[in-house]
């Protein structure tokens, strides 16, 4: 995969760690904070690191933020200065704006701004531990359009020793299971896995409707 460049503004939990991982990745990350205890912090673990305030124009207008793939917003908090780096990145012409909102009102101005790429960190983290405790064999949760979501469970007891083809689960409960993933193997299982018998140690990722997918609780 090709190395892309981004901008985070803020640094923080979001922003920190949203930059140092980008990095492992393998991209090019610039972050912007008007702290320099915070910037000293991260400057070894990320492409650049400049001391900046977002509210201030002219201090990102000096920055080269309409070259980047994206830049990501991660000012959640304290909503005036949110707004007012997103109103600059307007100003200044940036295209991809990513944001981070911390409440429904938060997005609705941001939204009204023009945003289109808005993330909620908190509301999906805690809505994604609510449903890892509602289905306590499912590894992780993945919302995928109203009413559907993506799954990562353990294999059941009862579908070892079985292929997919026996276990019928589009016909039975109409969820599909779109990869199969062996922990001690580098890469999942896709296409192709109609005939493939689970074992123990395999890991399903099953699509399908929420109501479908309590099925699989454990």
């Amino acid at each position: 995969m090709a190395s892309k460049q981004f901008v985070v503004i803020g640094l923080g939990n979001t922003g920190y760690f949203l930059a140092r991982h980008l990095t492992a990745l393998g991209h090019d990350v610039m972050v912007i904070d008007p702290s320099p205890e915070k910037i000293q912090d991260i400057s070894s673990s990320v492409s650049q690191a400049v001391v900046a305030d977002g509210t201030r124009k002219k201090q990102l207008q000096a920055l080269p933020l309409s070259k980047v793939d994206a830049v990501i917003c991660c000012i959640g908090e304290d909503l005036e200065a949110s707004l007012l780096t997103i109103l600059n990145l307007k100003e200044l012409g940036v295209k991809n704006i990513i944001a981070k909102s911390s409440s429904p009102e938060h997005t609705i101005i941001l939204e009204k701004l023009g945003v289109e790429d808005i993330f909620h960190p908190e509301r999906d983290m805690a809505v994604s531990l609510a449903e890892r405790l509602n289905r306590p064999n499912m590894l992780d949760y993945l919302p995928f359009m109203e009413g559907f979501s993506i799954v990562e469970i353990v294999c059941p007891k009862d579908f070892i020793g079985k292929t997919l083809k026996e276990l019928s689960l589009t016909h039975k409960y109409g969820v599909q299971v779109i990869a199969i993933r062996d922990p001690l193997e580098p890469t999942p299982k896709i296409g192709n896995i109609a005939d493939y018998v689970l074992q123990e140690q395999d890991v399903l990722f099953l699509i399908g409707p929420n109501e479908a997918l309590d099925t699989f609780k454990g």
